[in-house]
Formats: structure tokens, C-alpha cells, sequence
């Protein structure tokens, strides 16, 4: 009775792949069982680790793919050797809030590169994130990137200037906006962000950490190691 209690314990913490684990593993006799009945707070212990695992092995199947930017669109130092993809939409307040936080990080670690990966999941917010690809396929990614999510909510109107206030030639941009190859990189993104499990933004990848939300300038910081 006891072993099933447990096993449900695990079910509810991490998951029922994580209580056929528990099952399998040898971890259900007696002794280990009634230590953790005894101290249940090492459960979430247990469930964060085994998810981290889990994260890592998703993250190993696509690393170079979600490490390698559409061209154009990185900030910081695009040769640098540390780098922190992050998933982005331009109607995410929590993506807002975090463009400070990646804004410190590149003024202070010179060598840091920062892969961003455009996530429109919000309503409207595909819009932007197609003009952003073409700011970058003109060079001006870092320009237009800031000015969209200072100027706030992703209207058409503030596409437009954000745009204008990032020098974008607009006709081509509009352009190749609609281009294939843009529809492409989206679908890409997407893609990528389902493999890794977000359902959110922003999401992280650092190193071999696998995060959502606005973690902040420590743990970003922290996740990248020295």
C-alpha cells in the first residue's frame, strides 16, 4: 500500500513517466520508500532533477540547430563563444521586461551572443516578427528589435514605425515578410520550441539549462557560466 502511495506521490510531482520510472527503477523497496513517505519535500527535488534530465536530452537532439541564428538576427557579439538563444514575442510582456535584463548581459560579457529565435504566439504578433526577420535580412535587426518593444503593443501602426525608426528600407521589407523563406524560419521556430517543451515566452536556452520566463539578469548570467 505504501509503495503505491508513494508511486502516486511521484505521479502527482513529476508526472506518470515519472512514476513508471519509480516503478522500474528499483526505487520502490521498502527502505527508500519509507524514507521518502517520511520526507516528502525531496519529491519536488526529485521531479525538478528528473525534468532537468529530460531537458537536457531534448536540448541534445537539436543544440546546433537551435544555437545557429537566422542570419542577421543576433545581438550582442555575433563571433562570441557563450551564447544564450532566447525565444521572443513582441506581445509578451514577460519578453519585455527581459530586454533589459539581455541588454546587461551583453554590456557586461563581452563575449556573449544572443540568438533570437521570433515565437509568435500571441494574436497579432506575427506581424512584427516577420518585420523583425526582414530588419534583420537588411541588418537592422538590433534597431527595430528595441523600437518594437519600447513603442509597446505590436499594432500595425507601431510596426510600422518601429520600422521607420529602425532606418528599414519598408517596400522590401514588406516584401520579404511575406517570403517564403520567413514562413519557413517561423515554422522552424516553432518547431524547435515544441521539441524543447515551451509553451511560453520567453523561453531560454543557456549552456545545457533549458528555461521559461523572465528568470532574470542572475539566472540568465548564471546559466551561461564563465
Amino acid at each position: 500500500m505504501k509503495q503505491h502511495l508513494a508511486t502516486a506521490a511521484i505521479a502527482l510531482v513529476g508526472g506518470f513517466a515519472g512514476a513508471a520510472i519509480w516503478s522500474l527503477s528499483g526505487l520502490g523497496h521498502s527502505q527508500t520508500r519509507d524514507y521518502l513517505v517520511s520526507n516528502p519535500g525531496i519529491l519536488p527535488e526529485m521531479a525538478d532533477a528528473w525534468q532537468a534530465e529530460q531537458s537536457r536530452e531534448q536540448l541534445a537532439q537539436v543544440a546546433d540547430e537551435v544555437r545557429k541564428p537566422f542570419p542577421g538576427a543576433v545581438l550582442g557579439n555575433p563571433d562570441g563563444t557563450r551564447t544564450l538563444v532566447k525565444f521572443t514575442d513582441y506581445a509578451c510582456g514577460y519578453c519585455r521586461i527581459s530586454v533589459a535584463d539581455v541588454d546587461r548581459l551583453i554590456a557586461e560579457n563581452p563575449d556573449v551572443r544572443v540568438v533570437i529565435r521570433e515565437f509568435p504566439i500571441f494574436q497579432g504578433s506575427d506581424v512584427p516578427a516577420r518585420m523583425a526577420l526582414a530588419a534583420a535580412k537588411q541588418g537592422k535587426y538590433k534597431a527595430f528589435h528595441h523600437a518594437m518593444f519600447e513603442l509597446g503593443s505590436p499594432t500595425a501602426e507601431n510596426v510600422m514605425l518601429a520600422a521607420q525608426q529602425a532606418g528599414l528600407d519598408l517596400d522590401a521589407a514588406r516584401e520579404y515578410g511575406a517570403s517564403e523563406e520567413v514562413t519557413a524560419e517561423l515554422a522552424r521556430n516553432q518547431e524547435l520550441a515544441r521539441s524543447l517543451g515551451f509553451t511560453g515566452t520567453p523561453s531560454w536556452v543557456a549552456g545545457d539549462k533549458v528555461m521559461e520566463g523572465a528568470i532574470g539578469f542572475d539566472r540568465l548570467e548564471a546559466a551561461l557560466g564563465s
